[in-house]
């Protein structure tokens, strides 16, 4: 049995990139900001959470090494364990975004060295060519947004004036990206993945990375929220990744949260969706249950990066952090011989960083099974090396970038 499960902890970067001043981010890091926090008692919240940032499992398979690799210092209060059980090292990105699809397609072993278009942070964000054609297109009175805004701040201020006159939202940040919020039973559900489809279609000559359907529901401002049913639209990436690879040799890909959209669902034998960090990892548990030999399971943990990173919320990131960890456990007792875990994450996005923003950071690769020997893995100078360290698990040619960490 030969099988991978690759998590990708969305923004869990640990600090220390190369270029992070070249992004504005010089001295941004996820991991060590957020234990500094903890460690003086700023990340305190009754009921949620207190104290140091614990994640003794985690640890253990080497984090805090690696993170002492990225940035040549240790997490404040974070203890450093006296063994450690897995192979541990830290990436570098060499795509030439922070973004989730960059980051995600980079890991599976195709970095992006083009530039993704983006929208203006000044004014209107989107050209008026562009909004009268999506407004002609898809049969709308108008939109209502037009600008870089948070997802959930947008939805408070012009939600009701969304229901009240059937007009989206739409708004972008400084990824490369164009997200319509619609409220599911006003404006429709189905109705708002159309107008998506619609716009993706339009947004091709601008070079734009991905359309996002953010649903909400509620009656009023204090009563609004995100739903489940998110979608994001991507492009295809440029060229062939591990899963196509994988799919071609005729393996199973099980992708697991939004990984079938990060990759406009190529290379993708099975789809599961799951709503939450813990609902993602009882979906990969059972995907692990049942996973066939030579296959890989991989899974996007949104939250850290959604509800946390983007919201500059400090304390909901580390109690993110500390209930992810105690389930490793779980994980580890399902594997059998010949399987490899490898935990990972995309980019960063501090909370204690400007902006709302992705961060420019490295980022952890901790991998562990039961064949596998505790060692450093080093400082990986891609991202793509850990997409061909999969390949070379499950046995199939090695790609046109990178190469195998073990």
């Amino acid at each position: 049995m030969a099988r991978a499960f690759l998590f990708v902890l969305d923004s869990f970067g640990i600090g220390g990139a190369p270029d992070a001043e070249a992004f504005g981010d010089l001295g941004a890091n996820t991991l060590g900001h957020i234990a500094e926090f903890c460690a003086i008692g700023a990340a305190d919240r009754p009921g949620l959470r207190e104290g140091p940032l614990s994640l003794p499992n985690m640890s253990a398979l080497g984090l805090i090494h690696a993170a002492k690799l990225a940035t040549g210092t240790i997490p404040q209060g974070m203890p450093v364990p006296n063994r450690v059980y897995g192979a541990y090292g830290a990436a570098s990105e060499v795509s030439r975004g922070k973004d989730t699809p960059s980051g995600h397609w980079e890991i599976a072993g195709t970095p992006v060295m083009f530039d993704w278009g983006y929208f203006s942070a000044k004014g209107d964000a989107f050209p008026p060519e562009l909004v009268e054609a999506i407004c002609r297109e898809a049969n709308i009175p108008g939109i209502l947004g037009n600008c870089h805004a948070s997802g959930t701040d947008i939805i408070v201020r012009h939600g009701e004036e969304h229901m009240r006159s059937g007009k989206p939202i739409c708004y972008t940040s400084s990824d490369s990206v164009f997200q319509i919020a619609a409220h599911e039973q006003s404006f429709g559900l189905d109705r708002l993945l159309e107008l998506c489809q619609i716009v993706r279609r339009l947004l091709d000559h601008y070079n734009i990375g991905r359309v996002i359907a953010r649903p909400f529901v509620g009656t009023s401002p204090q009563t609004f929220a995100r739903t489940g049913n998110r979608r994001d639209f991507s492009v295809l990436p440029p060229e062939p990744t591990i899963l196509d690879r994988l799919v071609e040799a005729e393996r199973s890909v099980h992708a697991i949260g939004k990984i079938g959209d990060i990759f406009a669902h190529q290379g993708v034998t099975k789809l599961t969706k799951a709503d939450g960090n813990m609902a993602l990892f009882d979906a990969s548990i059972a995907a692990i249950d049942e996973a066939e030999d030579r296959s890989l399971v991989f899974t996007n943990f949104v939250d850290f990066d959604m509800l946390y990173g983007h919201r500059r919320d400090v304390a909901g990131y580390a109690a993110a952090l500390e209930a992810f960890d105690a389930r490793l456990p779980d994980l580890d007792r399902r594997l059998q011989p010949g399987d490899i875990v490898i935990l990972t994450a995309d980019h960063g996005c501090d909370p204690t960083w400007r902006g709302t923003d992705h961060t420019r950071e490295r980022v952890p690769v901790l991998m562990f099974g039961p064949s596998l020997r505790s060692r450093s893995l080093g400082i990986a100078n891609t991202f793509t090396h850990i997409g061909e360290t999969v390949a070379k698990h499950l046995g199939i040619a090695p790609g046109h970038h990178g190469r195998s960490l073990i």
